[in-house]
């Protein structure tokens, strides 16, 4: 019991003092995270590159600026595909990473994909890296949180404060993904009209047997 209360109290501190040392960072004028005091930029063409160290991990934000001449993006699905493609970029690039828990999430109005890649080292020690990222037509921004497997259990309060602490401005709107932004609908209404019709059909026919039976046609 005493080694418990003692994990409990270490884990108390450190996210309390991790949560005391961020300040919120402007990626741009419309991204912002809350990092270390201590992180570093680095600004090279088209891209900015914030990183940080902390007593659990280490933390990365980049903002990438996409292509240009790029299309934009149609529907969610359109969305879906280019964030698998960097899913898999990521993967490819760490060797022997594997990607999993890939999901669904949403940062202020916009939508998102989240994912832990594991990075097995039989030789030494494993790490794992956890990702949100977030596309818009005119960049794309990939925050990272990263730690070794020997610190698995201690970091969810570093990493989620970390992925909380991402902020849009209101001028990002969900048509800033891909333009086609009505709710699809699962059934198509020429489909829901066909089917009423049919089983306003089946009604009638039932309703003229029903009527010839009683009336003794079919006796």
């Amino acid at each position: 019991m005493k080694k418990i209360i003692v994990l409990f109290t270490i884990l108390f501190s450190v996210n309390a003092v991790f949560g005391q040392a961020l300040k919120s960072v402007k990626v741009d004028s419309l991204v912002s995270v809350s990092l270390p005091s201590s992180y570093t930029k680095k600004d090279t063409l088209g891209q900015q590159i914030f990183t940080a160290n902390t007593d659990l991990g280490y933390i990365i934000a980049i903002r990438q600026l996409n292509a240009k001449g790029n299309q934009p993006l149609k529907k969610e699905s359109d969305l879906n595909a280019v964030l698998k493609d960097y899913i898999q970029g990521i993967q490819s690039q760490s060797g022997n990473g594997s990607a999993q828990n890939i999901r669904d999430t949403t940062i202020g109005k916009l939508k998102a994909k989240a994912f832990t890649l594991f990075i097995s080292d039989p030789n030494g020690e494993s790490q794992y890296r956890n990702f949100v990222l977030l596309y818009t037509q005119d960049a794309t921004y990939t925050f990272e949180y990263g730690y070794p497997e020997s610190r698995k259990d201690f970091i969810q309060g570093e990493s989620k404060a970390y992925f909380a602490s991402i902020k849009l401005s209101s001028e990002l709107q969900l048509n800033d993904q891909y333009t086609d932004t009505r709710p699809s609908h699962s059934i198509n209404t020429n489909t829901v009209i066909e089917a009423s019709g049919g089983i306003l059909m089946l009604g009638l026919i039932a309703w003229f047997i029903f009527r010839k039976r009683d009336s003794g046609e079919f006796a």
